[in-house]
């Protein structure tokens, strides 16, 4: 299964951990990813710390828990290669829409993933 279609066909909820210049860690609950068709991840964001820790240190991780029994699921090493203020394509991916925050600015924050490894355990 490509990762859309785990994406698409996987219940679950998501963590994206990112960190300052300094290397001070956040972390933050985030929906699933939109896959584009050159295989890069994007994510819409809010002006809040995620945002601003990928400002000054492109790199971030990504944690997706199945809604399942146990710890299945995915981690995702990423690094930031672009973004797009409230552009055209991040319109076109919208899920949804909040009421009374039409007109608060949003970023679609494009990844590469540099690493794929399961949810516990790794390859040393």
């Amino acid at each position: 299964m490509d990762l859309k279609d785990y994406f698409e066909n996987t219940k679950g909820f998501g963590v994206l951990a990112t960190a300052d210049s300094t290397g001070k860690v956040d972390a933050a609950i985030y929906a699933r990813p939109h896959i584009l068709d050159d295989g890069s991840w994007a994510f819409i964001m809010r002006e809040r710390l995620t945002h601003h820790n990928l400002q000054s240190n492109p790199h971030a991780a990504f944690l997706f828990k199945e809604d399942s029994t146990g710890y299945r699921g995915k981690r995702f090493f990423l690094t930031k290669t672009r973004e797009e203020e409230d552009s055209d394509l991040l319109q076109s991916l919208l899920r949804r829409q909040y009421l009374g925050d039409e007109n608060a600015t949003r970023f679609l924050v494009v990844f590469k993933v540099e690493q794929e490894l399961p949810l516990v355990g790794a390859p040393k």
